[in-house]
């Protein structure tokens, strides 16, 4: 197969991590029917968790250990890493979760996509400067989050809107935790160990906040196997070999299109759906992500 049709068959596999990432933003909402919160990130963390571990024996026979440490040293580093980056996407996850049962799976998409202009902007307060592009990515951003969202009457919605902008913030800090960590170790045996962490976390915040009941979870079974094992498990993987043989610029690129594939599932499986305004709002959050890469596509190109 020729490199051209490789590099096709890689972008195409982020697509479809693209397309299931969109669809998760649906199970979540329908969860939200069944269960509450904390339950489904409780349940769906554990699910991801063990589904990265059918992969982590595969993934160990191609990179082997880690030669630089010692297997307690790895050990260690694993647990600190992972109790670390759990905690954070708890958190992230927790919030991002109580804000879909007041507001919609697509606006809950576009909005969670911000973090990709977040993220640079609080490197700006880290001290560190950014691109032209980030600023007008923040405009656009700002200004179509303003569209989708603005001027709402009625509490329920405008609150929710809030609550998954808030869960954008929260994953901006998840994604820079998991870039201080990513490097040093391997990145599916830490997302296992951080899907482990976070389902204990959120199992203990179940019991003290909410009423959980088996029979509710079973009847959750579809959203809860979706947003564990497809969502987490399955499109890890696949987002692993895309990227593979893609630049970290184009990768972010497709994998931005989630937000679109959140609307798109949405109307069809929830029928969901959006005014003339915040479909406005919509596309000019997507230009904002698009202009968020423009500078680091550029710069690939060159070289």
């Amino acid at each position: 197969m020729k490199n051209g049709a490789i590099q096709s068959l890689h972008s195409l596999l982020l697509l479809i991590t693209a397309l299931i990432w969109g669809a998760g933003f649906a199970a979540q909402r329908a969860g939200m029917e069944y269960i509450e919160p904390l339950t489904f990130n409780c349940v769906r963390s554990f699910l991801g968790a063990f589904s990265l571990l059918l992969l982590i024996g595969i993934f160990k026979i191609k990179n082997g250990p880690n030669r630089s440490l010692t297997k307690w040293q790895e050990r260690r580093c694993y647990f600190k890493a992972g109790i670390i980056c759990g905690t954070a996407l708890f958190f992230a996850s927790a919030v991002q979760q109580v804000g879909m049962v007041y507001t919609t799976a697509s606006k809950a998409g576009f909005i969670s996509s911000m973090y990709i202009i977040i993220v640079p902007v609080i490197s700006v307060l880290m001290g560190k400067k950014i691109p032209k592009t980030i600023w007008l990515g923040v405009f656009l951003g700002a200004f179509g989050l303003y569209l989708l969202c603005g001027g709402k009457s009625a509490l329920g919605a405008g609150f929710g809107d809030a609550v998954i902008m808030i869960s954008a913030v929260l994953y901006a800090g998840h994604i820079l935790v998991i870039d201080y960590y990513a490097p040093k170790v391997d990145s599916v045996r830490l997302s296992c160990v951080q899907f482990f962490a976070a389902g204990v976390i959120s199992l203990i915040f179940m019991f003290v906040f909410e009423s959980p009941k088996w029979s509710a979870i079973l009847e959750c079974k579809w959203p809860l196997l979706f947003a564990g094992v497809v969502s987490s498990g399955i499109a890890y993987t696949l987002q692993i070999i895309g990227q593979k043989k893609t630049s970290p610029s184009l990768a972010s690129l497709i994998l931005s299109f989630e937000s679109v594939f959140a609307v798109l599932t949405g109307y069809l499986i929830l029928n969901e759906t959006l005014t003339g305004r915040e479909i406005t709002g919509c596309a000019l959050m997507f230009l904002a992500v698009i202009a968020a890469q423009f500078k680091e596509q550029t710069a690939a190109k060159q070289h």
